[in-house]
């Protein structure tokens, strides 16, 4: 897909006056390689115009790929950070910038992604109605997750101003340490520093909205798709919306879909549905016409001539599950449950003997 407005956009927003390119990813300027990658992951998702019809998202989404373009890019973010957008154009001599959809296209082909470390996912039964199964249905939902603080961007601090270098590693996550082996003799080794934990960095106030866990709880809404037919145990991935954390990029949240068991009511094997229809004696002996309501309401008549034994089963070709991803459906099977009646009186009793040519007992009941 060819998207002309983009080009037209791009050469005009290439170097919004006095744009911050970190503003437009919502992050901080200590933020590493891969909080910038974890922002432009969520962001071009969010604001892609495939799934976005917001006036502004178009805009949005080139300046979210011009930013991180710029900040992924070590030798131009540190342009950027010292020269600001002046020496930024002036390192790239009027080059023709990247299509955002290029980048989008590369990010998500696989490279990078590979490269950072992937939080868990999650798996959950999700029963619905074999009817939304049968008709398809879109069902809202909620999940209860973690994801990063709105206010310090996952950074724990309360402000940018509060993030320090580790004096004791000098910012390199590490300490060689020295250890006396034999007198005279030391061994030298390197261990992670104990003061900022590895991260290279301290925090001097905490973020007074998560105390410094960089993560608050979020209950986020979504809508489940449900194609007709979909099959039993069918997996609905939502990409990257799993917990969140400054640690990793997000998993996935995988929906495992199956229909709920009614007693007494349809059952599904594959294609094939499945029904149990109770009739009387006398439908049974001299026959009937009846209407059965499908999942969808639709009416189906149910047509038996002459005698219909106890658990018969009547096929009805194409009236079952819509096959998935097809045009056709399966078969309905129809299963026939007579029942008597607890008891007759004498005068039935004379009528039946007579038509069935017996001798009536004399007692009602044995």
């Amino acid at each position: 897909m060819v998207y002309v407005t983009f080009f037209v956009l791009l050469s005009f927003s290439l170097f919004v006056a006095a744009a911050d390119l970190y503003k437009i990813l919502d992050i901080h300027k200590s933020s590493s390689e891969k909080d910038i990658r974890a922002a432009y992951k969520r962001l071009s998702k969010k604001f892609h115009p495939d799934k976005n019809k917001e006036p502004d998202a178009e805009s949005r989404f080139v300046e979210i790929a011009r930013a991180y373009e710029v900040l992924s890019d070590p030798t131009k973010r540190q342009i950027y950070d010292r020269h600001g957008e002046e020496g930024l154009k002036a390192h790239e001599g009027g080059q023709h910038q990247q299509n955002p959809f290029d980048v989008f296209q590369s990010f998500f082909g696989g490279h990078q992604q590979q490269q950072t470390r992937r939080g868990p996912s999650s798996l959950t039964e999700f029963e619905v109605q074999l009817q939304d199964m049968y008709k398809g249905a879109n069902i809202d939902f909620m999940i209860k997750k973690r994801i990063l603080c709105d206010h310090c961007r996952g950074s724990g601090a309360a402000s940018d101003s509060d993030i320090h270098t580790c004096s004791s590693c000098g910012g390199n996550g590490v300490k060689i340490v020295k250890q006396q082996i034999f007198p005279g003799m030391f061994a030298q080794s390197q261990v992670t520093c104990n003061d900022c934990g590895g991260r290279g960095t301290v925090i001097k106030r905490k973020c007074p909205h998560c105390n410094g866990s960089k993560v608050v709880d979020h209950t986020a809404h979504y809508t489940l798709d449900i194609t007709p037919g979909m099959s039993e145990g069918h997996e609905v991935v939502f990409e990257g919306e799993a917990d969140e954390s400054p640690d990793w990029e997000a998993g996935d949240v995988v929906l495992r879909v199956r229909s709920k068991k009614d007693k007494g009511g349809w059952r599904r094997k594959e294609s094939s549905l499945y029904w149990k229809e109770t009739i009387g004696i006398h439908e049974a002996l001299l026959g009937f016409k009846r209407n059965l309501t499908l999942l969808d309401g639709q009416t189906l008549p149910l047509v038996r001539n002459g005698v219909t034994q106890p658990g018969f089963i009547q096929t009805i070709e194409g009236k079952g599950m819509p096959k998935f991803g097809q045009s056709s459906r399966g078969d309905l099977f129809v299963e026939y449950n007579v029942v008597l009646p607890v008891e007759i009186s004498s005068h039935t009793r004379q009528k039946l003997a007579e038509a069935f040519q017996v001798s009536p007992s004399n007692h009602d009941e044995l």
